[in-house]
């Protein structure tokens, strides 16, 4: 509440409703990634939580590239702004754009520090003058996955292995892999290594299961953590908030 709201409440008026940040997202064409749409008519976006994933975004008129986060990230908009983006499946960004995750860890970047300059502002017209943003984005990278090497499928199945709550040793065997060549290609795909992703996925998962309604300490256990505290731990380590704020929030 700002100070207009209070002096108008103090003489008996209502204070203005106030529209929270509206969002919507849809399956892709691209193999496993999401489009995704963003609308801020006032006050603070929610903060985007780690999860293991890269995004080709349209903020103010710029393409730029998402890195694979670490901890939660409060994305920098205005009031009235209109966003969007495409949110590719862990592992799979690195091929198309070109460049190591882990160079992208926990950073925004201009799609024009990856790409040449004039193909970049030739696809920054093109998606300005899209009805849809998002579908333009969607064009970008069907359109450059022709052109380049499809990912690492045994990348796939890493992030398949862990999301099922399987250890990175069972990973690495599942896969054979050895720990540290695990590692290695986990850094390039993912942007940290399969430890680090792991605990990304399995907070997603408990997430999920609160958000369904299932009580945060069974959550906690059927998303593989060993108990609540274990959870709130983890939810704190990575995203600098509690479940119970974070579910309350927008």
């Amino acid at each position: 509440m700002d100070d207009g709201d209070k002096q108008r409440l103090a003489h008996g008026e209502r204070a203005p409703r106030r529209e929270r940040a509206s969002y919507g997202e849809r399956a892709s064409r691209f193999d496993g990634a999401t489009l995704w749409t963003l609308r801020v008519p006032d006050g603070p976006a929610p903060p985007v939580l780690p999860d293991g994933c890269m995004d080709l975004l349209w903020i103010d008129g710029r393409l730029l590239v998402a890195g694979p986060d670490t901890r939660a990230h409060v994305p920098d908009v205005v009031a009235g702004g209109r966003y969007a983006g495409i949110r590719f499946a862990p592992g799979t960004a690195p091929a198309l754009l070109g460049v190591p995750a882990h160079e992208l860890r926990d950073r925004r970047v201009g799609l024009a520090d990856l790409w040449p300059g004039a193909l970049v502002r030739t696809l920054t017209e093109r998606v300005a003058e899209a009805a849809e943003p998002a579908a333009a984005l969607e064009a970008i990278a069907l359109r450059r996955a022709a052109g380049t090497a499809p990912p690492d499928a045994l990348l796939r199945s890493v992030v398949a292995h862990l999301d099922a709550g399987r250890s990175v040793a069972e990973t690495a065997r599942a896969v054979g892999l050895g720990a540290r060549r695990l590692h290695r290609r986990s850094l390039a795909a993912f942007g940290y290594g399969p430890k680090t992703l792991a605990r990304i996925l399995r907070l997603r998962r408990a997430l999920d299961l609160a958000r369904s309604g299932i009580p945060y300490a069974e959550a906690a256990v059927m998303a593989g953590c060993t108990d609540q505290a274990h959870l709130a731990r983890e939810m704190r380590d990575l995203t600098g908030t509690t479940l119970t704020a974070h579910l309350a929030g927008p």
